[in-house]
């Protein structure tokens, strides 16, 4: 199973915001020469992360982005759907007589992993990154 680069920047630049020791936003510049990513590409992630309620932006000279939510409930898994969107990885396209017995264990599966990912915390990791 892979991930999108749009999710691997989306991951780090969350876990950078949830880790700042201040409140105060951070601009996009900032979080793309981070990562070496240009902040055109990674305007386009924040966007999403702000229309899945993760991260809210300042306009203004002192402007950027910053978490909105609690930093201890994000998980990884509501980054992941900020990002990736919430389909299945997995679709059968059998026409099956009754329900395809692949696609449910798939969907178990995922769920499972859904499970684990939910219960991952950014703010988790962040302690172990600055020693808290």
């Amino acid at each position: 199973m892979k991930y999108s680069k749009a999710t691997n920047y989306a991951l780090h630049t969350m876990l950078f915001l949830v880790a700042a020791a201040s409140d105060k936003p951070i601009g996009v510049q900032q979080l793309a020469e981070r990562q070496d990513v240009s902040p055109t590409y990674l305007s386009k992630i924040l966007t999403k992360l702000v229309k899945a309620g993760l991260i809210e932006s300042a306009s203004g000279a002192n402007g950027g982005y910053r978490v909105k939510r609690n930093k201890e409930d994000v998980s990884f898994l509501d980054v992941i759907h900020a990002i990736e969107g919430t389909a299945s990885l997995f679709d059968c396209t059998l026409n099956h007589p009754t329900e395809c017995l692949i696609q449910r264990e798939m969907v178990e599966a995922e769920q499972r992993m859904e499970e684990y990912l939910r219960s991952r915390k950014l703010a988790d990791l962040a302690a172990k990154m600055t020693g808290r």
